[in-house]
């Protein structure tokens, strides 16, 4: 290693630069929720508890987008019937 280092050049942020498919925001979540997932993340024996919030809200999403196409279908059913 070098006595000294030349940082004048350096830049601060990430080494590697974002994928374009995540965005950073900040959000206020109750404590017993992150506590939670950081507990399911160590069970799996490490890991981001980040990754399983993600997944779990897109879950969620995807669930509602079902439930939404569910009622359409349903509604498209009952006016068949009623037109014929």
């Amino acid at each position: 290693m070098k006595a000294n280092y030349d940082f004048s050049g350096a830049r601060r942020g990430s080494v590697v630069p974002p994928s374009g498919r995540k965005v950073r925001i900040t959000i206020r979540l109750d404590r017993d929720l992150v506590e939670w997932f950081k507990s399911k993340a160590e069970l799996k024996g490490g890991g981001s508890y980040q990754t399983m919030l993600n997944d779990a809200l897109r879950a969620y999403t995807e669930h509602q987008n079902g439930e939404l196409e569910r009622l359409l279908r349903k509604v498209v059913r009952e006016e068949i019937r009623k037109a014929s």
